[in-house]
């Protein structure tokens, strides 16, 4: 039985949606020197960036304007470079833009590290650093804010670990309503009852960033229209029911990592095919059904 619906599941994975990068329990590293299963796509850079070509557009609004497009970061936003003798992604965030994976994956367990580094840029010198794991992408390129393609964010910015956004997309998450600097948050909370109204960004349960310079293991599992947020081991994230506006389920897509003006660095990039939750996991959280 067991071997009968891990077949099927392959079967399904390969006929739909035109077919995913992926088998069952084998892992794929995502990473290599040469970023060879990405592309890139680089924003309007910010005024203030200087080196590029001549006639490239350039503007104090990042999100409006000529961006520079598929394939060319002359600039080298995404790099590898090596570490300790481990391959790691520099991103150095002077240009906004995506780096995404040129293959779909639904029905997986991602695990990267990440970490800060000291460099930031205009817009947001003065900002908080930022950057995020955006999943189950859809869409055209610059199809959100100019920059990035809908889907589901996996928040990573300082202090701000795993929170929720969907940007162009939905999902029920339960949690509660608390006021912080007077304004009204919304907070995933595991023992909540209800869920909170779908919209704008819903805060992890806990922050668990490490300290400036340091890595933080961030992992994130999902499987058909559900997905939950860890952050060094704690889960601090559950989404269900994640959809498009009109209500279309979102179970697959590409995976984008975003520069948004800092520097920051991610190594072990690893997507594990699954079926199922991890008892580990599951045994951890409320699904509604």
């Amino acid at each position: 039985m067991k071997r009968l619906s891990i077949v099927t599941l392959v079967i399904f994975m390969f006929f739909s949606g035109g077919g995913y990068a992926q088998k069952v329990g084998k892992s794929i590293q995502l990473l290599d020197r040469k970023l060879r299963k990405f592309e890139t796509w680089m924003c309007v850079p910010h005024a203030s960036v200087s080196g590029l070509p001549e006639g490239t557009y350039q503007s104090e609004n990042v999100h409006d304007g000529e961006p520079m497009g598929l394939n060319n970061d002359v600039k080298d936003v995404f790099s590898v470079i090596r570490e300790d003798g481990e391959l790691v992604l520099k991103v150095s965030g002077e240009i906004y833009g995506g780096l995404t994976t040129k293959a779909e994956y639904a029905n997986y367990h991602l695990s990267m590290w990440q970490k800060w580094g000291d460099k930031k840029w205009p817009p947001r010198e003065n900002a908080l650093r930022d950057s995020g794991i955006l999943y189950h992408c859809y869409g055209p390129h610059a199809a959100f804010w100019e920059v990035w393609k809908y889907c589901l964010e996996f928040q990573v910015q300082e202090t701000d670990l795993a929170d929720f956004i969907g940007l162009g997309s939905e999902a029920d998450v339960k949690g509660i309503v608390k006021e912080e600097n007077g304004k009204n948050r919304k907070w995933y909370d595991p023992t909540a009852d209800s869920y909170l109204k779908p919209g704008g960004l819903i805060q992890a349960s806990k922050e668990l960033d490490a300290p400036h310079g340091e890595w933080n293991h961030l992992e994130l599992y999902v499987v058909g229209d559900r997905a939950i947020h860890v952050v060094n081991g704690q889960i601090v994230n559950v989404l269900e029911n994640t959809r498009k506006p009109d209500g279309t389920t979102l179970r697959s897509g590409q995976i984008q990592i975003q520069s948004e003006a800092a520097e920051v660095y991610y190594k072990e990039i690893v997507l594990t095919p699954i079926s199922e939750f991890p008892v580990e996991i599951i045994s951890q959280v409320r699904f509604e059904n």
